[in-house]
């Protein structure tokens, strides 16, 4: 089978951090090579295409998904566009990569879903969290009553400002002049989609589907500044979600401009004999699957965690965003010799209806119930 032809929709941070440089490297050639890259951004998509020897480039998405020829696309463009742009995908005949997160509703999850299930097409939605060997570590060790009775969890992440503060929001070109307001308004914005939704996937991929939840949530900063403009915020910025799994098992996810009570995006497990923190277990590090590799990592096994992802070789280590291309090979894979994929749409859209039912349930002050699995 020849390579898949891939389009990449969106040139900007993350596009450039990690989608453009790791899918140019010969050692996925075989597989997958990039033939068109599309952006709307004066232009973006042509010096993205000059830097990486990207054969065609667009700046109007109708015409790109008419003329490119791809067999599939990722989505690297705000949240709150990918369902009109997902949607326009699958009905010009594409498999689609969705960047986290993959919608901003459930029920357009669901249509994304059914469309491309009508039109044989595959769906693959990052972030495949349960690609890590340490969440099905600690996935295990709860089966096997490790801590004993499982009682309650947390999870989250908060904000900061390090989208103001990337090399590719801070020049003048155009491959360095990207704009991050859409990080604060909605629809799409805020932390929830943007970074609560990496934990939300190792909770629920841990812990399996939620069944209802409650929350406060609201907009805390509502202006930020950006190359010395005030940029207006909407999109709710701190949220904590309580979460009920069923049995008396509870969780809290946040998502907040600032601060923490877990490690990384695993969460944190506790039950009646002990307590998974992070990566460790009753306060020592436990063993997985390429733990030892991971530990190599100059910065540590946090940062070695991404080195040891599907298809990350040594060729790729040094650059980001391993976990986007991890997802973006799963779908290759898939599409080429029918692996299933790990990051699946169904899992994306409980998660999904998690966060929407969560801002729902804050509005309202009513517990909301949730209706969708994987």
């Amino acid at each position: 089978m020849p390579p898949l032809k891939i389009g990449i929709v969106g040139a900007g941070s993350v596009s450039q951090r990690g989608i453009l440089p790791h899918l140019s490297l010969p050692d996925v050639s075989d597989k997958v090579v990039i033939h068109a890259v599309c952006d709307p951004a004066p232009g973006r998509a042509e010096a993205a295409a000059a830097k990486y020897n990207v054969p065609t480039f667009y700046t109007d998405y109708a015409t790109f998904l008419a003329e490119s020829d791809v067999d599939m696309i990722t989505l690297a463009t705000p949240i709150g566009m990918h369902y009109q742009q997902g949607k326009a995908a699958i009905l010009a005949g594409k498999h689609v990569h969705f960047n986290k997160s993959m919608t901003t509703t459930a029920a357009e999850a669901s249509e994304l879903i059914d469309l491309a299930a009508a039109r044989g097409l595959k769906l693959v939605a990052s972030p495949g969290e349960m690609n890590r060997p340490h969440n099905q570590a600690i996935k295990q060790m709860l089966a096997d009553g490790v801590i004993g009775d499982l009682c309650w969890a947390v999870c989250g992440a908060s904000f900061g400002r390090y989208h103001e503060n990337e090399i590719y929001r801070t020049g003048n070109d155009p491959l360095t002049n990207v704009d991050p307001s859409w990080y604060y308004r909605k629809p799409g914005g805020g932390p929830l989609y943007d970074m609560t939704v990496y934990a939300l996937h190792g909770l629920t991929g841990i812990l399996g589907p939620a069944k209802r939840v409650t929350a406060m949530s609201g907009v805390r900063l509502p202006f930020r500044e950006f190359k010395g403009e005030m940029v207006p915020c909407d999109a709710d910025d701190n949220t904590l979600i309580l979460i009920d799994f069923g049995n008396n098992v509870f969780a809290m996810a946040y998502g907040t401009p600032a601060g923490s009570v877990s490690e990384g995006f695993s969460g944190s497990y506790f039950g009646t004999k002990g307590q998974i923190v992070g990566l460790k277990l009753n306060g020592q590090p436990f063993d997985y699957p390429r733990s030892d590799e991971a530990d190599r990592h100059p910065h540590g096994r946090w940062a070695g965690n991404q080195w040891i992802l599907p298809h990350v070789s040594e060729h790729h280590r040094e650059i980001d965003e391993h976990h986007v291309f991890a997802d973006i090979m799963q779908l290759v894979d898939w599409v080429r010799d029918g692996t299933p994929a790990v990051g699946t749409a169904e899992h994306a859209r409980h998660v999904i209806e998690i966060i929407e039912a969560g801002l729902r349930a804050a509005e309202s002050g009513q517990t909301q119930h949730l209706h969708t699995s994987f």
